[in-house]
């Protein structure tokens, strides 16, 4: 089964902004794509929220989901209270409707579950001495941070379980003891719960998919008939939507607990930043609701938009404070710690991973974090974990192309110059001082940076201009340039802003190729000379070949005028 959490590999821009934002960078980059890792992942969400092309999903499980309804299963659905936020005025009865005609046989609220766990933590803060601290169980992403991230806290999550698999032993204690139960929300972290307890909850879909479903059935939630919810309406369990709502239900332990709401991993870690309290302590306990999702699940990583005021104002409505609770039992939950894999790294690692990115001292290690990291360092632990490539640091691209840009500009054997906006002269090689005249104070100051271009090349001047202002690309071959002739190649680099030119000096090859004419020019003078002489050696030579057979040719006509031989006696021929 794959990750709740996974990258379109196609359409990720190598941004880096989902390693910046994930709180346990449970990124790996590989060729620019960032995937995520799905044995390091908590299924926050946070970098579903915060990529800017959509590269980073939830599992949609949409597939399984039709594939339960249509197997004919009876099948309920645990709706989460935040589902105010996703469905603005829509009622849970509505809501109800709607699942039910798509063929859920029962619906009730996850809030249920909430006001089971409520009441058991309730009574886990009402002994004479709890713990110094607990940390509530409900959100998973939480849960499976601490596990995994911060295990030395692990011990003081609370030993009860969420409230969706409360809900799910609320309907099989009340309803049906074999029920098969779809959690509806806006969670992601939730899918790694069902996936590690599919015996009890058989789907976790976002509202997303959910939403989805109803417009593939053709059913309008909005004009749903209102039906009866399983369980009957919740109360105080609806506040766990919200930041500080699961608090609001714990409240009558009176000031002998101290109540602490956390929302966002980041926040989480710094609070869990030091070892647990030695057991014992002066202090009041304390209790932690934590939530990965800042402001709570209202903000979940599936849904629609931010919380507002609005939600917050519709949840307060839907739950009544302090409802008379009936104690329910609940399983007691262990959470033990899971400490992820991470292979340790000497100073040397470390040292020699940096060096790969050119920061061979402090002073180079910038922090900048446009890789993801908070740290140079912690960069190259990531290299050396395999989960980042030298690419991703900014400052050694940037050194690395100008080291490579001065180079090229240097070596190259032609004049090379970049100009900026008004035509002043960023950057040039030593060619182009020579060819302009200015070799010397090139060769004092290294750089002629900020000297006009008009004045250095008035000639060429309109070229850099139209390249500046208007883009244009413009080639000019053999123009003179005082005693000189060269070819001239101007090109933008950035309209308005930078362009760019390549000035060879041709004078050489005319010179050359004036020398080659010339010799040429010379070769087939004599050539023709040659032509000439044999021409006329051969013209003497026929004028008296024909003298001479023409001589031969008047004796031999003048023996035989008169005669005519036409087959006679050849004897009267020969004595004519």
């Amino acid at each position: 089964m794959t990750s709740p959490v996974y990258t379109i590999l196609n359409q990720c821009q190598d941004c880096y902004k989902c390693v910046r934002h994930c709180p346990v960078k449970a990124i790996r980059i590989v060729n620019g794509n960032a995937s995520v890792i799905p044995e390091a992942c908590v299924a926050c969400g946070e970098c579903v929220k915060v990529c800017p092309v959509g590269a980073k999903k939830i599992r949609s499980d949409l597939a399984r989901l039709r594939t339960l309804l249509d197997s004919g299963e009876k099948l309920y659905a645990s709706v989460a209270p935040s589902f105010t936020g996703y469905f603005p005025g829509v009622s849970i009865e509505q809501l109800a409707g709607a699942l039910k005609a798509v063929g859920f046989v029962g619906v009730s609220e996850t809030a249920h579950g909430a006001q089971v766990v409520s009441a058991r933590v309730s009574n886990l803060l009402a002994v004479d001495a709890p713990p110094p601290v607990i940390i509530s169980s409900a959100c998973p992403a939480c849960v499976d941070y601490i596990r995994r991230y911060a295990p030395a806290w692990a011990p003081y999550i609370s030993p009860v379980p969420s409230p969706v698999r409360a809900h799910v032993g609320l309907l099989r204690e009340k309803l049906d003891p074999k029920a098969k139960v779809v959690f509806f929300g806006p969670c992601a972290a939730k899918k790694n719960e069902s996936d590690a307890h599919g015996d009890e909850l058989q789907l976790a879909v976002t509202f997303a998919s959910l939403e989805q479903l109803f417009e593939e059935r053709g059913v309008v939630v909005r004009q749903a008939a209102p039906a009866a919810l399983a369980l009957g309406p919740a109360a105080e369990g609806r506040f766990y939507a919200i930041e500080g709502g699961m608090n609001d239900t714990l409240r009558d332990g009176g000031d002998r607990i101290r109540y602490v709401s956390v929302s966002g991993l980041e926040g989480l870690r710094r609070l869990l930043a030091q070892p647990p309290p030695a057991a014992g302590g002066n202090g009041r306990p304390i209790f932690i609701e934590a939530l990965a999702c800042s402001g709570g699940c209202v903000n979940g990583p599936a849904m629609k938009g931010s919380c507002s005021l609005a939600t917050l104002l519709a949840t307060d409505a839907l739950a009544p404070i302090r409802p008379s609770r009936t104690p329910e039992t609940c399983a007691e939950e262990v959470y033990p710690a899971m400490a992820a894999s991470v292979r340790p790294h000497t100073e040397a690692d470390i040292a020699a991973a940096l060096a790969r990115v050119g920061k061979t001292n402090k002073a180079a290690e910038v922090n900048c974090g446009a890789c993801g990291y908070e740290s140079c360092r912690a960069f190259a632990e990531a290299l050396l974990d395999g989960k980042a490539e030298v690419e991703m640091c900014h400052t050694y691209l940037k050194q690395n192309f100008q080291r490579t840009s001065n180079a090229l500009i240097r070596y190259i054997p032609a004049a090379v110059v970049l100009v900026g906006p008004g035509g002043n002269v960023l950057e040039c090689n030593r060619h182009f001082a020579d060819l302009v005249g200015v070799g010397v104070a090139f060769e004092a100051l290294g750089t002629i940076e900020g000297m006009s271009i008009s004045d250095l090349l008035p000639e060429f001047a309109g070229l850099f201009t139209g390249a500046l202002e208007h883009g244009s690309e413009i080639e000019k071959f053999r123009q003179p340039l005082g005693k000189r002739l060269v070819n001239v190649s101007v090109f933008p680099i950035t309209q308005g802003e930078s362009a760019g030119a390549v000035i060879q000096d041709v004078s050489r090859n005319e010179m050359q190729r004036e020398q080659v004419a010339a010799k040429a020019r010379e070769v087939i003078r004599q050539n023709v000379h040659t032509v000439q002489e044999v021409a006329r050696l051969f013209g003497e030579h026929i004028a008296e070949t024909e003298i001479m057979l023409n001589e031969i040719a008047g004796t031999y006509e003048s023996k035989t005028v008169g005669v005519s031989y036409n087959g006679g006696d050849s004897e009267s021929y020969l004595n004519g």
